[in-house]
C-alpha cells in the first residue's frame, strides 16, 4: 500500500471515529436532558438580602439550572423583582421565589405581582366579559344576595378595584345567571375586602363586574 493511500485511509478512519464519538456525545447529552430537563434561567441573590430590604438590581443575577432542579415558582427576569421587599432574610446564592418576597404572587406568564403591606390579591369568578376587562383596568363589583323574603338585594361591594389578572373560565351557574359569560379575576384589595369577597363567593347569588371607562375617575 502506497503512503498516499495509507494517509487517505487513516484520514477517513479518523473522520469516522470522530463522527462516532460526536454521535455518542450527542446521545449522552440527549439522555441527560431527558432525565433532568432542559436548562432554564433562574434569578438568584448574589449577596445576602436582609429582611425588609428593597430588592435592587445589583443584588440579583441569572444562572442556568436543569429544569428538574429549578424551583417550581422561580423568576427568569430580575426586572420582575426590582422594588419588591424581602419577607425574610435571603442568603447569597438563593434562588428567588414568591414566598421570599413581601405580598408577592406569581401572575400569568410567571410575572410577579407585588402588593402593599395591607393589600392582598383576591381571586374571584364573576359575571363579566373577558373582552371588556383587561389587566390594569378598574371595575366596580356588585354582590347580589337572596333576602329572607325570597327576593334579591344587590349592593356595591367594591368601587374602583384594580384588575391584576383576567382569565376566561368554564364555570357556569344555575337559575337567573345561567348562560351569562363569566371570567376569573385577580383583584388588588385590602385585607378587609378580601374577607368580604371570600364570604360572598360562598354565600352570594352572584358577583358581577362592571368595567369602568379608562378615563373615569373614582
Amino acid at each position: 500500500m502506497s503512503r498516499r493511500r495509507r494517509a487517505l485511509l487513516l484520514a477517513g478512519l479518523s473522520l469516522l471515529l470522530g463522527a462516532l464519538a460526536a454521535s455518542e456525545v450527542s446521545g449522552r447529552e440527549a439522555e441527560i436532558e431527558r432525565r433532568v430537563g432542559s436548562s432554564v434561567k433562574v434569578v438568584v441573590a448574589v449577596k445576602a438580602i436582609g429582611r425588609g430590604r428593597t430588592i435592587e438590581p445589583e443584588m440579583l443575577a441569572l444562572r442556568e439550572l436543569p429544569g428538574k432542579f429549578a424551583p417550581a415558582e422561580s423568576f427568569a427576569d430580575g426586572q420582575q423583582l426590582i422594588g419588591s421587599r424581602a419577607a425574610v432574610a435571603i442568603p447569597a446564592g438563593t434562588d428567588l421565589q414568591p414566598a421570599l418576597l413581601q405580598g408577592a404572587d406569581v401572575g400569568a406568564g410567571g410575572a410577579l405581582v407585588v402588593t402593599g403591606a395591607n393589600e392582598r390579591l383576591c381571586r374571584v369568578i364573576v359575571v363579566g366579559d373577558a373582552g371588556e376587562i383587561t389587566p390594569g383596568s378598574r371595575i366596580d363589583l356588585l354582590i347580589t344576595r337572596d333576602t329572607a323574603n325570597g327576593s334579591a338585594a344587590t349592593r356595591v361591594a367594591l368601587r374602583d378595584a384594580e384588575v391584576v389578572e383576567v382569565e376566561p373560565t368554564s364555570s357556569v351557574a344555575e337559575g337567573a345567571g345561567a348562560g351569562l359569560p363569566r371570567v376569573a379575576l385577580a383583584l388588588r384589595v385590602s385585607l378587609q375586602q378580601a374577607v368580604l369577597l371570600a364570604e360572598a363567593q360562598s354565600a352570594a347569588r352572584e358577583l358581577r363586574a362592571l368595567p369602568r371607562p379608562p378615563a373615569a375617575s373614582p
